[in-house]
């Protein structure tokens, strides 16, 4: 098994890449040990000292590690965890994890055009682009009264230097463009 790795804009992150499919259509964020325990990979990384965060992708895994910590020794101690799991033929995740239910679930009809809107040019515009750079948004709310969009951030988009400027400068401007009733984006934890 050949694992190839690649540096994303976040200098804490780094993705990994397996060559197989790691949760296909799904993905899954882990900030501790304690949520780690839905997966079996999850929990192993987090066994390793200075690991703040895995994010299951498609076919990616992103680690964050802590800031004093050092690519040059992590790296390979991840490595072999990765490859480790994946040749031991269990499963990645012990149990299905509960998705997070999109919160204001009772939008009117109105409402419910506008979300609509923003989840699907966040789908197709915005989920993909920070994918390739190991990290995902994912849409939690809008509040109609505000114009306010929430959108949580995982992987390498979690706090990535640059994440301020790619919600201000690129994901709200589109969406403002698109769905005039958009004021504001804001992430969310």
């Amino acid at each position: 098994m050949f694992i190839q790795t690649e540096s994303t804009p976040n200098p804490n992150t780094m993705k990994f890449l397996p060559g197989q499919p790691v949760l296909g259509d799904k993905t899954a964020f882990f900030t501790d040990a304690d949520n780690a325990k839905a997966s079996p990979l999850a929990s192993a990384l987090f066994v390793l000292k200075d690991i703040r965060a895995v994010f299951f992708g498609g076919d990616f895994i992103t680690v964050t590690k802590t800031e004093s910590a050092n690519w040059d020794v992590l790296k390979a101690q991840i490595l072999t965890t990765v490859m480790e799991h994946y040749q031991s033929g269990l499963p990645l995740m012990a149990a299905s994890k509960p998705e997070k239910s999109e919160a204001g679930a009772d939008y009117s009809a109105d409402e419910q055009e506008i979300v609509d809107q923003i989840i699907e040019m966040i789908e197709t515009r915005v989920r993909p682009a920070v994918a390739q750079d190991g990290g995902d948004i994912v849409f939690r709310n809008f509040d109609e009264s505000t114009g306010v969009v929430q959108l949580e951030l995982h992987g390498s988009c979690s706090g990535c230097p640059s994440s301020t400027i790619t919600l201000k400068s690129g994901i709200e401007n589109m969406l403002k463009h698109y769905v005039p009733e958009v004021t504001s984006v804001e992430a969310v934890a």
